[in-house]
């Protein structure tokens, strides 16, 4: 009777398995954790919404997620198919200004909130922070061991996107003094920009 049921479940497999068996064990875990890591970022997304104040983080928020959504469902479609998606893989088009703010100043010290009534742009700018940053980490060490063409290359193109949404939550919070950059004096900038020169081209590897 097992033997039985083995043969019907093979007789079932669909039409596409000889597509979607194109994956290694190890790229099956990680790009569940990919996926699951999105879906949080876009269930946090949803809640930091709520409680934000400043029009401008609301529609970097908005704008995210939106994006976001999109890039999920091109990186759910390439997992499940191994094909390439219907929607290819976008370009994600901050609206930040590049200029940095330099220099540290005083504020009050920082600690945890005591309840959800404390959550304040410069906690919810920095939660979101945090999310990109983590995925734009997990989604390169994932790119670097996926053995199916199609969804590596998803991956991989996707990890561009998570660090523009992360520069822009960067500048963001730069321009409002919530990720204050410190400089070093000019002597000591200097010491350090001279500290390297370049290697002479060679045509082949010295032996």
């Amino acid at each position: 009777m097992q033997q039985q049921n083995i043969q019907q479940t093979g007789q079932q497999m669909p039409s596409n398995m000889q597509q979607t068996t194109n994956h290694g064990g190890h790229e099956v875990f990680d790009a569940h954790e990919i996926i699951a890591g999105i879906i949080s970022m876009l269930d946090q997304y949803q809640m930091y919404e709520q409680h934000i104040k400043d029009p401008e983080l609301k529609s970097i928020a908005q704008r995210q997620y939106t994006f976001v959504t999109q890039m999920y469902n091109t990186i759910v479609e390439s997992f499940s198919t191994g094909q390439d998606p219907t929607a290819p893989t976008q370009e994600y088009q901050m609206t930040q200004s590049n200029e940095i703010n330099y220099g540290v100043t005083a504020g009050q010290p920082k600690k945890p909130n005591q309840s959800t009534n404390q959550l304040s742009d410069q906690g919810l700018s920095a939660y979101m922070l945090g999310h990109t940053k983590s995925l734009a980490s997990l989604l390169t060490m994932t790119a670097l061991e996926m053995t199916n063409p199609v969804l590596r290359r998803v991956v991989s193109d996707s990890v561009h996107n998570f660090i523009e949404l992360s520069y822009e939550i960067f500048l963001y919070q730069n321009k409002h003094g919530y990720y204050q950059t410190p400089r070093l004096n000019e002597q000591d900038m200097q010491t350090m920009l001279n500290s390297y020169a370049k290697a002479p081209q060679q045509p082949n590897m010295p032996h």
